[in-house]
Order: structure tokens, then sequence, then C-alpha cells
């Protein structure tokens, strides 16, 4: 009786974590069907469900454009599995349907329905291209299951120039200054393939960006592109925010693809006869560059406008109208909104003269999306009231373009006063010197300016030689007048260098280069690969940039070896610039550690010396 109620119990402890597992599992309800099928071909179309579904309730599509031969078949399928102590269960449900298509051309299945819990959920539509054999077309399964012998020249032949495509693929190419843009790099493919090798990835000049793409989730979906079905898949995704005005280009993005095409084996098998083998075709891709249009802002922004681009709301939280002297408060402002958030900064707060303002603290909840960037960013203003009185304080502006409205909008607060009360332990009158807040503890006698008359007769004598027109008062006077014409050449001369934008950048040029050459060290350190390829390349390119005074946009190694050779470095040196930037590009997308980032890291740093050497000679 004991070994029974063991049992029992430990049936009820599976039953009880089974259900809680299905509890949490996500739902899925998805198509398939093949790409590709011939006019008077069978082919079969699946309908798959993770869950149970509620009885009665699958809805299936019309199919028009086919003819049903059979369906719905329903099957069903549950598994369980033990990894690491932990139980995980999965049910499967599975319609199927066995459709021909009447005609040649692009024809799409409708979504199919079915419920869950009383939820329903919806298929994807799915395009299938329809080819006519009589008319010489021929799927790309049936020209791989054809007879005969091939070689890998052949299996190349077999793979169409529109079978494979890299496409970049943008929300809009017409946008204003920070106004958010989405550009997605997508794999179009009609012949499976076994992997994806990314040879360069695609630069951004003029565009802050942001990277969205999650190596965890396979963004998967099928499109019609030039009227061919093709399956999706979205390699690279990133928002951008152009920070710049005019035409700007989105560089390619550069992948080999492996495809794989299946052709009859030359070697006969003595039993079963000729078979099939799998070659591997490597296929070199490059998306189109894009060209973006990006208009400036309108003029007549308002003063409180700082850059903000897209769609917000702000509110405002304010403080008890009666405070106390020498009490502190704090104004909280939080905005909220879609568009450039990240670059929002706090609405100016003037407050008078004795109020002490202190730091603004700043908190923030960004989410990023192929929408743009949503969330709110939040300010608050904490302050001290010094004096009592009435005050009545102008209200916070927030300022913002609304692309779609095409007008700048002005956001306020309520005008804020405040009753301040004498502070109960005796402060709170105040005086105002120098601009500022003075209360009296701070007021403290410095000296007598009445002295007493000293009586009797007097002792008058010569103490010291009178400093005033002697010879170390002109001494002290010439060396004054000296000491002023030299600091008046000096800030001469600052200011007229200041006023040379490209001499200052030039000077300034190496010192922000080792500064980018220490973050790049520490990266290096935390053997994070990626990181310290991408800072290395900023140090050089930006270095090139300040010291020729050329824009990253139009920064070659044609242009930059040019610029080397104007001022006397050598060819050899050159030569060395342009072997590390390639080093770095291929390093840092490269799934095999070439080089190692010790000897990139010396040699970036010997290289920047042995220019700033020869330059200034």
């Amino acid at each position: 009786m004991r070994a029974f109620f063991a049992k029992l119990s430990l049936v009820a402890l599976l039953v009880a974590t089974v259900f809680p597992a299905r509890a949490d599992e996500e739902v899925v309800f998805e198509a398939n069907s093949p790409l590709t099928v011939a006019v008077g071909g069978a082919f079969r179309v699946e309908f798959s469900l993770n869950a149970k579904p509620d009885k009665g309730s699958f809805q299936a599509p019309s199919f028009e454009g086919f003819d049903v031969l059979a369906g719905p078949a329903e099957s069903t399928g549950s598994s369980i599995q033990f990894i690491n102590g932990t139980m995980t269960k999965s049910v499967s449900h599975t319609y199927t349907y066995v459709l021909l298509p009447q005609s040649a051309g692009t024809v799409t299945i409708g979504s199919a329905e079915v419920k869950v819990d009383g939820r329903t959920y919806r298929t994807r539509q799915l395009p299938i291209e329809v080819v006519d054999e009589g008319d010489g077309g021929r799927s790309q399964q049936q020209q791989q299951q054809r007879g005969g012998t091939a070689d890998s020249s052949e299996a190349q032949s077999r793979i169409g120039k529109d079978d494979i495509l890299l496409r970049a693929v943008v929300s809009r190419t017409s946008v204003y200054k920070n106004e958010p843009l989405h550009v997605a790099f997508k794999l179009y493919t009609r012949v499976p393939f076994a992997n994806v090798v990314p040879e360069s990835a695609p630069s951004f000049n003029g565009f802050w960006s942001q990277d969205l793409t999650d190596p965890n989730v396979e963004q998967v979906s099928r499109e019609t592109y030039n009227g061919k079905v093709y399956e999706t898949r979205v390699l690279a995704d990133y928002l951008l925010y152009p920070q710049q005005v005019g035409t700007l280009s989105i560089d390619p993005l550069e992948v080999t693809v492996v495809a794989q095409v299946i052709i009859q084996s030359r070697n006969a098998d003595p039993f079963f006869g000729m078979g099939r083998e799998v070659l591997n075709v490597p296929k070199k891709l490059r998306s189109q560059r894009v060209s973006v249009t990006v208009k400036p802002l309108p003029d007549g922004a308002p003063a409180s406008f700082n850059g903000a681009v897209g769609r917000f709301t702000m509110d405002t939280e304010l403080p008890s109208e009666r405070l106390t002297a020498n009490s502190g408060a704090n104004i909280t402002v939080k905005i909220s909104g879609q568009g450039n958030l990240t670059f929002v900064q706090a609405p100016k707060l003037q407050l008078p003269a004795s109020f002490e303002l202190y730091n603004v603290k700043t908190t923030e909840s960004i989410n990023a999306s192929t929408a743009g960037i949503a969330g709110y960013r939040q300010f608050e203003y904490p302050f001290i009231a010094r004096a009592e009185g009435s005050y009545e304080i102008e209200p916070l502006e927030f300022s913002y373009f609304d692309p779609q409205r095409m007008e700048y909008v002005t956001l306020k607060s309520r005008t804020m006063n405040f009753e301040v009360a004498p502070d109960a332990r005796g402060g709170g009158e105040a005086v105002v010197m120098q601009g500022r807040g003075v209360s009296k503890e701070e007021v403290r006698q410095l000296g007598q300016d009445i002295r007493f008359i000293k009586l009797g007769a007097p002792q008058l004598r010569t103490v010291a030689v009178p400093f005033l027109f002697g010879t170390a008062y002109w001494i002290v006077l010439v060396g004054i007048l000296v000491l002023f014409a030299l600091i008046y050449v000096a800030l001469r001369r600052q200011i007229r260098e200041s006023q040379n934008v490209a001499l200052v950048r030039g000077k300034r040029a190496n010192k922000v280069a080792v500064q980018r050459f220490r973050t790049a060290k520490r990266y290096m350190e935390e053997q994070n690969r990626h990181a310290f390829y991408e800072e290395m390349l900023r140090a050089l390119w930006g270095y090139m940039s300040d010291k020729f005074n050329i824009p990253m946009a139009n920064l070659t190694k044609e242009n930059v070896r040019e610029e080397l050779n104007k001022r006397g470095v050598s060819a050899e040196i050159s030569q060395s610039f342009t072997n590390i930037i390639t080093r770095c590009d291929e390093a840092q997308y490269s799934p095999v550690e070439s080089t190692r980032m010790s000897d990139v890291y010396s040699e970036g740093v010997n290289l920047i010396s042995q220019i700033e050497s020869v330059i200034k000679r």
C-alpha cells in the first residue's frame, strides 16, 4: 500500500509539472508549402499548431485557384523531454491538404484560422508561383531531380542569377534631419542553402545608427518580388537617424551564400543504381547602394527647440505652492513619445536669483524598434528657496518638429507660483549680491573703519623710501606693460587659430586618436574583438579626417594616400595605413581570428606616431 501511494504521488507531481509548462508555452500557428509548383502537379499544404485546438474551430482558406484533391487530414502528436532534470512537453496538431493548381501565375493561399482556449490565431498568407512546363518553365525542384550526370559547373548553372538575391529595403528614401529611417538587409532565396558568411558590413556615414538585429530570432517570411515568389530572411536590421542634410548613401552589404544543388551521382551503386548528391555552390552577393535625401528642418524654429523630431507629450509634476525658506523641492518633467528620444535635452528652467538650482537628474526608458525609438525621458530639477516672499516662475517649454504635420509644436507647463514662508529657525531673509541670494548668516563684519587718535608729541621720521615714482616703481610698471603685451599677442593668436576650424582639428587629431587607442586597448584586454577592431577603425579614419580636414563621408584610401604624399610621407607608410585598415575590416567580420589584436594595436599606434613625426618637420 505504501508503494502504491508513492507511485500515485509521483504521477501527481509529474502532472503538476506538465500543466504549468504547457500554460507558459507560446502558441504558434503557421502554414507551410513549396515556393514553386508546376501546373498539373499536386502538392501538399500543411497548417501546423503547437497546441490543442478548440473542437471544430479550424477554418481553412478558400484555396481559390486550386483544386482540393484531399483534406483536411488531421494528425496529432506529443512528446515529453527531460533535460537537466527539467521536463518539457510539446503538442502538435497538423491539418494537411493536397492541392492541384489550375493555371500558371502567382497564386496566394489565404489565412487559416483556429481557436485555442477561446483565442483566435491566424496563419500568414502564402504566395505560390505556378509555372507551366509546356512553355519551357520548370521549377527548381524538378530541375534538380532530372536524370543524367552533372558536375560542379553544371550545378552552378542550375542556379539562376535571380534565384538568390540580397536587397537593402528602406522604409523611406526622403526624410527630415533626425527623422528615423529603417533599413533591413534581406536575403531572397528560391533554392535551399546551407550557410551565410558575412564579407563586409555596411557603413552609415552621416547617420546615427542603432543595430536592431537579434541573432536569437530568425525573421523568415515569404514575398513576391518581380513576379517571383521568394523565401526571405532578414540578415541585418538597422534604425538610422540622419545627422547631415543632403543626399546620403547607405553602403552595400556583402555576403557569401552557400547554396545547395541536388544532382545525379556519377558513381553507380551496383545494387541501388544511380544515386543523388548534394553539392554546395558558393555565391557572392552584394546589396544595392541606396541614396537617401535628407531635408533640412524648416525655418522659424522656436527658441526652446533643441533638435527633437517626432511626436511627444510632456507631463509636469510641480511641488506645493507653499514652501519654507531654506527647504528643498523638486520639479519633474517627463517627455514621452516616439522619435529621436536619445537626443532630447532637458528644458531650460529659469529660477529667481534667491533660488539655488542643483544638477538635473535624468532617467529614461527607451525601446528601439523598426518604427523608431519610443519611451520617455524624465528630468528632475532639485532646488532650494533661500528667501521668503512671493515668486512667479515662467512655464517650462519643450518644442519639437512633427514630420507628419510638417510643423513645430511647443508644449508648455503652467505658470508656477510659490509662496515662501520664513524659516522657523530664524533664517529666510536674504539679500542679493552679485546675482545670488545671501542670507544674514553669510554677512560678517570685515573690519573697523574708525581707530582711536594717538595723543602726545608727534615723532615724525622717514621710515623708508617711498615706492611711488621710485626706481622699483618704474621697473614694475614696465614689467607689467611687457607682460600685458605678451598676453595680448598670445590671446590674439589663440583667437585667430580657434577661428580656423581646419587648423584646430589638425592640432587635436593626435589627441583624439590617442583617446580612441586607449579605448581600443581596453576592448583588447576584455577580448571584445568586434568592439576592438571597430574602435581601431574609428581611431585611424578619425585621425585622417581631422588631420587633413576631409569629411568622413568623402574619406577613402586613395585620397588619404594623396594627402600623405603631399606632406612628404613615404609610400611605405601610406601602404602600411592601407594594410592595417584592410586587416581591421577583415578581422572585424571574419568568423576566425586571422591576426592578433596586440599586433594590430601596436602597428596602429606606431603608424600614427610616424605620420606625426613626418608632418611636424
